[in-house]
């Protein structure tokens, strides 16, 4: 008798302990956050928004359990990569135009073209007394040796300066002055570090917390340049990678929104 009553009780412990188990697999394998078998995603960004993208990846990683890969260079260089082959699975472009060619050419995924941020340029100097309250009298005053701006050919940012000096009738007279940089970072570099008293940058890169020299600034108006359409697609090589997806969705969500937004970024 008593041998039954033991046989009975560790019959209904297991058969707990497997309605138990066949609960945690389900949950496990419904819910994206909880899924043990982590991803690891190579991002090619542009570099305007390395920073705010490392903050909002770094966010991603903490409840996904996946893990985020930075490749971070121009626009037009990480184009470049990507269709002579490059490893990457999602890009951040700081274009809508090379998103749409790596779908049409089918390297990239139909449907998960998006803008996840419209950018802004500034023309920034550390320096006092070089920005003032007009535009066109810091160019005609010109109390400055060079100008820094990223490659108009390579960097969207670069080509809203390029815009941006045409419109104001200046190109051809401070071209003399311009030192260019292969994309939007190495033009903030040269300010950064004096090479350049003065140059039109990306303005989330002022804003940026590691900005410790903050100098003065004056916004470009929107009508001075095309807008920038920042778009995100998903590389066909990462169709089956699950973390890709999720990191592409992630992109979407309120905190992720209110980083891009913290650098000065437009959403669309």
């Amino acid at each position: 008798m008593v041998k039954l009553i033991t046989y009975a009780k560790k019959s209904k412990c297991k058969k707990i302990f497997s309605i138990l188990f066949v609960i945690k697999f389900l949950w496990v394998f419904s819910n994206p956050i909880a899924v043990s078998h982590a991803n690891e995603i190579y991002a090619a960004v542009a570099t305007n928004f390395h920073n705010p993208f490392k903050s909002i990846a770094k966010e991603f990683e903490k409840i996904s359990g996946h893990k985020v890969v930075i490749i971070s260079g121009s626009t037009g260089k990480l184009y470049a990569q990507i269709i002579n082959g490059a490893p990457f699975d999602i890009f951040l472009s700081a274009d809508e135009l090379r998103p749409q060619l790596l779908i049409q050419s089918g390297i990239a995924i139909s449907g998960t073209q998006y803008s996840y941020a419209i950018g802004k340029i500034t023309l920034w100097s550390p320096k006092p007394n070089i920005i003032s309250d007009s535009l066109k009298s810091i160019f005609l005053v010109k109390k400055f040796s060079h100008i820094a701006m990223a490659n108009p050919t390579t960097a969207p940012y670069g080509r809203a300066a390029l815009q941006t000096l045409k419109k104001l009738g200046l190109l051809n007279k401070l071209k003399p002055l311009i030192v260019q940089g292969e994309n939007i970072g190495q033009a903030f570099h040269f300010v950064f570090s004096n090479n350049a008293e003065l140059g039109f940058v990306a303005l989330s890169q002022v804003l940026d917390p590691n900005n410790n020299l903050k100098g003065n600034r004056i916004d470009i108006p929107s009508e001075y340049y095309d807008p920038i359409k920042q778009d995100i697609v998903v590389l066909t090589r990462a169709k089956n990678n699950k973390g890709a997806m999720d990191l592409w969705n992630f992109l979407k969500s309120g905190p992720a929104k209110e980083v891009i937004k913290k650098y000065g970024y437009e959403l669309s």
